[in-house]
């Protein structure tokens, strides 16, 4: 996991902790005081609603205790491996698109994120600008050329 995606993730765990938290066990305290739980459709929600922020903080610190924290920032070279900020030329669209290789909890494809699980990223490793991979897609093969790895 890259510093960044453990900074997301901790600040995700204080949000939880200090504010989601607080706020269920209220919603609860008061859909008690409505009296009969069994047709209590509040009491139910407020209860399905702490169950999944505890689901979620026991998940977040079970993540940050077993990840390997890389500072991206401190690696260097000229091939892909995780963390790497990558441009690259989609040869079938002519787009060009930057991605950064990151563990699969913090990625965002839309942010440019890119889960090294990815075939895309898979297909990019140990790979150097210049170089071209073909990896398959849902509308088929497309082909990208790498235009340059940076770590930052």
């Amino acid at each position: 996991m890259t510093a960044s995606g453990s900074i997301r993730l901790q600040d995700e765990l204080k949000r939880l902790k200090s504010e989601e938290r607080p706020d269920v066990i209220r919603a609860l305290e008061e859909a008690r005081a409505h009296g009969d739980l069994s047709e209590n459709a509040e009491y139910e929600a407020a209860k399905e609603r702490q169950a999944f922020i505890e689901g979620r903080i026991g998940e977040i610190e079970d993540k940050l205790r077993r990840a390997d924290i890389i500072d991206v920032t401190k690696l260097s070279g000229d091939e892909v491996k995780f963390g790497a900020t990558i441009s690259l030329a989609d040869e079938n669209s002519d787009e060009e698109v930057t991605y950064q290789i990151v563990g699969a909890d913090e990625s965002d494809i839309k942010a440019g994120l890119l889960s090294i699980n990815a075939p895309l990223a898979r297909a990019l490793i140990g790979k150097g600008a210049g170089d071209t991979v073909e990896v398959a897609a849902p509308g088929g093969f497309r082909i990208y050329e790498i235009l340059t790895v940076q770590y930052k």
